[in-house]
């Protein structure tokens, strides 16, 4: 059973309910990494990684200090506290790891730390009381959501760079349209699984 409980969050928070197509949060960066396919799979690992992290620090300090402290109300501040932390670590990592990749994501790696994404998880995780392996399942699972996002787009600008595209639509407003076209595509998923 809970296996089965853990899968269905997983695909809700990955397909059903995706931030960039079905709520729409993370744009910037999605259409800022979208256009190479290395940029979008490296910030698409980074973008997991610091959400998982984040998620699983947030949920350990909302249930151990904040709810016994009944501090709650201070949960945005603290939850952008602890994702700034971890922005920062990941930059200085990839920095050294991977310097290409580090200016080729250049100030979006900096816009993770206020990414909405990246911030609604933990406080969807407080609101709906998830347990820790609940937390961390659902921030993997929009991390995934998030890369599947990436990746789609990136292949597909890619090809449209190729392409005959009318002159008025060319660069940012053909990506909104295909944005719009996937996300009417992400819509089929709903109904998939009723949490």
């Amino acid at each position: 059973m809970e296996f089965a409980k853990l899968f269905e969050i997983i695909i809700a928070a990955s397909l059903i309910n995706n931030f960039v197509f079905t709520r729409f949060l993370g744009l910037c960066i999605f259409f800022g990494v979208s256009r190479k396919m290395e940029t979008a799979v490296g910030m698409s690992i980074t973008f997991t990684s610091v959400m998982m992290i984040s998620s699983a620090l947030s949920w350990l300090v909302f249930n151990y200090i904040m709810l016994p402290l009944d501090i709650t109300f201070l949960k945005i501040i603290i939850f952008i506290g602890i994702v700034a932390g971890f922005v920062q670590a990941s930059d200085t990592v990839m920095r050294k790891v991977s310097p290409g990749l580090y200016y080729k994501l250049g100030i979006y790696l900096a816009l993770i730390s206020t990414n909405c994404i990246i911030l609604a998880v933990p406080l969807i995780n407080a609101g709906e009381r998830y347990s820790f392996i609940e937390s961390l399942v659902f921030a993997l699972g929009s991390g995934i959501g998030f890369a599947i996002a990436l990746i789609i787009m990136a292949s597909i600008r890619e090809k449209l760079e190729l392409a005959d595209v009318p002159k008025p639509f060319r660069g940012t407003p053909i990506a909104f349209i295909v944005t719009g076209l996937i996300a009417l595509a992400f819509t089929g998923f709903s109904g998939l699984i009723k949490l």
